[in-house]
C-alpha cells in the first residue's frame, strides 16, 4: 500500500475520508481510478473531473455544496458517480446550480444516489450514452422559481434514465433536444409543474413510469415518432392540470396506459397521426380535450369509464377516428351478440361543448336543464360534431390485465 498527501492508495482505489480535499484526490488519481469515499460528510464545491473515473460512496457519505453552488462539474467520458448523497447547491437561476452537471460526455452512469435540497438535482447538456439509474431526487421549496428541474437533459442522445424517484422540483423529469432515449419505471410525483416535460424530442420512448400529483402532469410539444407505453397518470388535479399536454405531436403511439383522476386525462392541440390503443380513461374530468387543430388521429379499444366527459371539443369539424372502444355512458343494444353495439355512440355531448366555451356553465352539471339538453341532443344531433362518432362501440370493457 502507497500513501501520498494524506489518501491511502491500493492499486488504483483511493479511499477518501471525511476533511480530505476531493479536488485533489480527482487532480491526483490516474484514468481509470476509482475513489471509495468513507461515510461521513464531505466539503464540496465545484468540483471538477475531466477524466474516466469512478466514485463510489460507502453508506451514502455527504457531498455538502454549503449553498455555494454546483457541487461536481463533470466533462469527460466513463464517469461512474454511485451511492453518494447530495446536499445544499444553493439556488442560481442564472448558473442553474445543480448537484452534478455533466458537460459534453459519453458513456457515463449515475446511479444509486440520494438528492436532497438541490436547486437542479442531475443537469446534462450535450452528452450520450448515459445511464441515469435508481436516484432519489427530492427538493422541498415552496415556489416554483426557487427550484430547478429533478433531472434535466439537453441536446442529449442515446439514454437511458430508469428506476429514479424525483419530487418537489419544478419538472421532475426535463428534457430539450433529447433523442433515442428510453425513461422507464420512474416514479414522479409532487413537482409544481411537470412531472415529465419534453420539447423537440424526437424517436423516445417512454415505458411504466408513474406521475402522480404534479402540477400538470406530463407535457410534450414539437415533437414526433413518440412511443407513451404502460404509464400511469393519477391526481394530476387544478384548473389547467391534465395527464399529458399534447401540443404540435406527430407520428406517435400511446398504448397501454392508465390516466385516473385527472382533472383532464388527454389535453390535445396541433397534433396528428397518433395512435391511442389499449388506455383506461377513468374517474377523469374529462378523459380527453380533443381541439379541433387536431387531426389523422386514431382512437381504437380503449375503456372510458367513469370520466365526468368522455371527451370534449372547441369545434364542428373532427377529423379523426373512433372505433372498437368501450364507453360506459352507450345505451345501445347488440342484437347480433357479437360484442359490438348495434347503434353508433357519440362520446361528445352537448353540455360539455357549452362548458368549452364557457366554463362557468360546470355549476349547473348533474342538473335537469342539461339532461334534457343531452337527451334532445342525442335524438336529433344538431351542434355536436358529426364525425365524432364510433360506429363499433364494444359492449363490455376490455381487460388489458
Amino acid at each position: 500500500m502507497l500513501i501520498f498527501f494524506g489518501f491511502s492508495v491500493e492499486a488504483a482505489k483511493i479511499i477518501l475520508k471525511p476533511g480530505q480535499s476531493i479536488q485533489a484526490a480527482v487532480d491526483r488519481a490516474v484514468a481509470g481510478d476509482t475513489l471509495i469515499f468513507s461515510p461521513g460528510v464531505y466539503t464540496a464545491s465545484a468540483v471538477t473531473i475531466r477524466k474516466p473515473l469512478s466514485l463510489i460512496g460507502e453508506n451514502y457519505p455527504v457531498m455538502d455544496g454549503e449553498n455555494k453552488g454546483n457541487i461536481f462539474l463533470i466533462a469527460a467520458e466513463n464517469v461512474l458517480v454511485r451511492g453518494l448523497k447530495f446536499i445544499r447547491t444553493g439556488k442560481s437561476n442564472m448558473d442553474d446550480s445543480a448537484a452534478i452537471k455533466f458537460f459534453d460526455s459519453k458513456n457515463c452512469t449515475v446511479e444509486n444516489n440520494i438528492l436532497e435540497d438541490t436547486f437542479f438535482g442531475l443537469h446534462f447538456s450535450n452528452s450520450s450514452n448515459l445511464t441515469i439509474r435508481n436516484n432519489k431526487v427530492k427538493a422541498s421549496a415552496t415556489r416554483e422559481f426557487e427550484v430547478g428541474n429533478g433531472i434535466h437533459l439537453w441536446k442529449c442522445k442515446d439514454n437511458l434514465i430508469e428506476k429514479n424517484e424525483v419530487s418537489g422540483h419544478r419538472d421532475g423529469i426535463y428534457l430539450e433536444f433529447v433523442t433515442n432515449s428510453l425513461a422507464k419505471e420512474n416514479f414522479i410525483q409532487g413537482n409544481m409543474r411537470y412531472g415529465l416535460h419534453f420539447m423537440f424530442s424526437h424517436d423516445n420512448t417512454y415505458l411504466r413510469n408513474t406521475f402522480k400529483r404534479n402540477g400538470a402532469g406530463v407535457a410534450v410539444m414539437y415533437t414526433k415518432n413518440v412511443t407513451m407505453q404502460e404509464n400511469r397518470f393519477e391526481e394530476n388535479w387544478g384548473s389547467s392540470a391534465y395527464g399529458i399536454l399534447l401540443k404540435d405531436i406527430s407520428d406517435s403511439k400511446v398504448i397501454g396506459n392508465t390516466f385516473q383522476k385527472n382533472t383532464v386525462g388527454i389535453y390535445m392541440e396541433g397534433s396528428s397521426r397518433i395512435q391511442f390503443k389499449e388506455n383506461n380513461f377513468r374517474e377523469n374530468g374529462w378523459a380527453l380535450k380533443l381541439m379541433a387543430s387536431c387531426d389523422q388521429n386514431l382512437f381504437q379499444a380503449n375503456n372510458f369509464s367513469g370520466n365526468t366527459f368522455d371527451i370534449s371539443t372547441n369545434g364542428n369539424t373532427v377529423l379523426n377516428e373512433l372505433k372498437e372502444n368501450y364507453w360506459d355512458k352507450y345505451e345501445g343494444y347488440d342484437l347480433n351478440r357479437d360484442k359490438i353495439g348495434d347503434v353508433p355512440y357519440r362520446p361528445i355531448n352537448l353540455y360539455s361543448m357549452i362548458v368549452e366555451k364557457i366554463p362557468a356553465s360546470v355549476m349547473l352539471w348533474r342538473s335537469f336543464m342539461v339532461t334534457l339538453l343531452d337527451r334532445m341532443e342525442k335524438i336529433l344531433p344538431t351542434m355536436t360534431p358529426n364525425e365524432m362518432i364510433d360506429h363499433s362501440p364494444k359492449m363490455r370493457p376490455y381487460d388489458f390485465g
